[in-house]
């Protein structure tokens, strides 16, 4: 009897242990079973969807799917809990946050890539860098002829600019133009592809869109003022040094308290290998202050 006892105490702890050894396994692959849904900026779209591609091929099981839209509608999408992930080129607004709060939605901010955000003409204009005063007056309409600053055969210029629900609209609009009203003739696009391509088959075209967008047109180098130099966004240390004047932080919005498959996804992008993938695209990995700055984030928020 003390045999038969005995043996089923040795059992019943064998089983209790494979089935903590179970357990243990499922927890670290983790990361390698799920879906993530993203979406939001059209600037960040090609680079979320390299680093959800990549994610993928390293972990078989997981499925991130990807898509653009603009900033506005992945905050949106995040207000109204239909996300997990929304990928932004401007920070979410107060109010936002608020009324995801009021969903019964819990945001948390990440920054994890920089853009130089590019200001471009076509690539026979032989403007090479414009003063932010020079830019406001041609986005805002009033200056409307590229003989207005020194480009006598340029005749009328053509300004394309990004629709409303674009991140990137929200904080061009902002940071260079003051938040005045565009120019009358401006022509609205829905992606940065867009308006680089349509600058690069018109000569008195110009259009504002993320670094990693410039293709066959010319970003101009930005200057605060005439007495001031001016910065091209082409050259990382002036993105980091904040001395090309129309640099920004581009964000992960996380759906509740990352864990699971979204925290180690969110934790392979700030690492090594997410970073290195930002330069392929054409943006700027993070400075250490913006690593500091997630770090504090995540120690927060009890994470670390």
């Amino acid at each position: 009897m003390m045999m038969r006892n005995s043996a089923a105490r040795r059992g019943l702890w064998l089983a209790i242990v494979a089935a903590v050894l179970l357990v243990a396994a499922a927890g670290s692959a983790v990361a390698n079973r799920g879906y993530l849904e993203i979406k939001g900026s059209d600037t960040m779209v090609n680079l979320g969807q390299t680093w959800a591609e990549e994610y993928m091929d390293r972990n078989p099981g997981v499925i991130i799917a990807v898509t653009g839209g603009g900033s506005g509608t992945g905050i949106a999408g995040m207000i109204n809990d239909n996300l997990d992930i929304a990928q932004s080129s401007r920070a979410m607004a107060d109010h936002e946050i608020a009324m995801a709060q009021e969903n019964g939605v819990e945001v948390f901010e990440f920054i994890v890539a920089q853009d130089g955000l590019a200001v471009a003409v076509n690539e026979a204009n032989p403007m090479d860098s414009m003063t932010f005063a020079e830019l406001k007056a041609v986005f805002t309409g009033e200056i409307t002829d590229w003989a207005e600053l020194g480009w006598a055969e340029g005749g009328t210029i053509n300004v394309y600019s990004r629709q409303s629900n674009s991140g990137t609209y929200v904080f061009f609009n902002t940071n260079v133009m003051d938040g005045e009203d565009w120019a009358d003739d401006a022509m609205f696009l829905p992606g940065s592809s867009a308006i680089n391509e349509a600058i690069s088959q018109n000569l008195s075209g110009i259009g504002y869109f993320g670094v990693g967008y410039v293709e066959g047109t010319k970003a101009l180098s930005v200057a605060l003022d005439a007495d001031s130099p001016a910065y091209t966004p082409l050259e990382k240390s002036y993105v980091d040094s904040g001395l090309y004047p129309i640099a920004r932080p581009l964000y992960f919005y996380v759906n509740g308290k990352p864990a699971g498959l979204t925290l180690d996804y969110l934790e392979w992008i700030l690492g090594e290998e997410g970073q290195e993938i930002i330069g392929e695209i054409g943006f700027y990995s993070l400075t250490p202050d913006y690593v500091a700055q997630n770090e504090a984030n995540f120690q927060a928020i009890g994470v670390r």
